[in-house]
């Protein structure tokens, strides 16, 4: 009852500092709208010392045991024409649309699964710090589907690790989308983000409108 009396900035450092703990069982979604979401992303610098993609995020992983990968259940998932599926989950025809360049892309082979917030960018922000075991989680984060993305093979490669300070080539009406989900990723896993980062993040919300940013809590 009491945190009903909580007013401004208070309430969204409590709501989203929840978040910033250790999840727990039954811990609650967190609802932020995005400027002060982007607001209490907490400044750090950033460090690439150490990184090794293959060996400090691995692969793709087969987590349920069902013969896809995380890959392959991304791609199932966010087909807007349903692909053919033969075999161990081979993936073949089948529609995507790519937000970043709104392109729609016939068959899996001009498709890449875009990391959100880029591993490199991610050890960068925190994850250098995590057991390895949390690092191959966060490369194969199913369960929140702003995590992963299917987008052209081309935007992918033209994003690689950069954040928004330095690319948000995203066609224009997607950028407010792109910024919310860039947003709900850092939360969720606790990544901090760097001074230009910051700017860039905030002079894009204060263009977009100020919806909420929903935050679950990682398993």
């Amino acid at each position: 009852m009491r945190m009903r009396c909580v007013r401004g900035g208070l309430a969204v450092a409590l709501a989203v500092a929840s978040l910033w703990c250790a999840p727990s069982a039954g811990a609650a979604d967190v609802s932020v709208p995005l400027r002060e979401a982007v607001a209490s992303l907490p400044e750090a610098p950033e460090s690439r010392a150490g990184y090794d993609r293959a060996r400090e995020f691995g692969g793709w992983t087969d987590a349920d045991h069902d013969g896809c990968n995380t890959r392959q259940e991304v791609l199932l998932e966010e087909a807007v024409q349903a692909p053919t599926v033969s075999g161990r989950c081979q993936i073949a025809d089948g529609q995507w649309y790519s937000y970043y360049d709104d392109q729609y892309v016939t068959g899996p082979a001009g498709l890449d699964i875009d990391h959100m917030v880029p591993l490199a960018e991610a050890w960068d922000s925190g994850a250098s710090k995590w057991p390895r075991e949390q690092r191959v989680a966060y490369a194969n984060d199913l369960s929140d589907p702003r995590h992963l993305v299917a987008v052209t093979a081309r935007s992918n490669r033209q994003k690689a690790d950069q954040d928004p300070a330095e690319w948000l080539r995203v066609v224009t009406a997607a950028r407010c989308r792109y910024i919310t989900e860039w947003t709900s990723v850092k939360i969720r896993w606790s990544l901090t983000v760097d001074p230009a980062e910051k700017q860039a993040l905030t002079g894009y919300a204060a263009e977009c409108p100020n919806a909420p940013v929903n935050v679950s809590p990682r398993a």
